[in-house]
């Protein structure tokens, strides 16, 4: 950039031009890694239900490791295949909330697989709405935020509902905390274009 001073109305689009990079930035990278989790969530969550219902064995709970063990790589993968971009101070933030909300549900679902009792997805439904909502907020998409409050409500279900059913529940609630809310986002980036 040229050593020039910018006059008042050309810093004020400079302002409105960053400001509006880091927003598109945010949008386009944001639904890729939603739609990876929350499909992966879905699918795992039908099949752990389907083969609980028909045989009753437990151990068909471990198909759950499924999910990152598959839909961490795929993330990384994604956002290595990206355009190398700057990274902003919104996509740090976006990236630490994940960053703690996920090794958290990595560690009370380790902790649930000693604890049989915990409600672990209750406690991981409400852990994901926190995340997908506060995602929502930081980025200023109502959509995004609003699904991660449903999702928050939902997880209350998880408590009220039958052991196996509330599986269904939990991947309902994936599909409206994560799955459209990535669809969306997807959608927006393109429009930007």
């Amino acid at each position: 950039m040229d050593n020039k001073k910018l006059n008042e109305q050309e810093s004020l689009e400079l302002i409105t031009q960053m400001i509006q990079n880091t927003k598109f930035k945010m949008v386009k990278n944001a639904g890729t890694p939603f739609l990876v989790w929350g499909y992966m969530t879905v699918m795992t969550s039908l099949l752990v239900w389907y083969l609980l219902k028909e045989t009753g064995n437990y151990y068909w709970q471990f198909l759950w490791l499924l999910m990152p063990a598959v839909s961490y790589p795929v993330t990384i993968y994604n956002q290595r295949k990206k355009q190398r971009m700057a990274k902003t101070y919104i996509d740090r933030i976006v990236g630490y909330v994940w960053v703690v909300f996920g090794l958290c549900g990595l560690l009370i679902s380790c902790v649930s697989m000693i604890y049989w009792s915990l409600p672990i997805l209750f406690v991981i439904l409400l852990m994901m709405g926190m995340g997908t909502t506060l995602t929502g907020l930081i980025i200023n998409m109502k959509l995004v935020t609003v699904s991660g409050v449903l999702g928050i409500f939902a997880s209350l279900g998880c408590l009220y509902i039958d052991k196996f059913d509330q599986i269904l529940l939990f991947a309902l609630a994936f599909v409206f905390m994560m799955v459209i809310p990535g669809h969306y986002l997807n959608i927006m980036s393109k429009r930007r274009v």
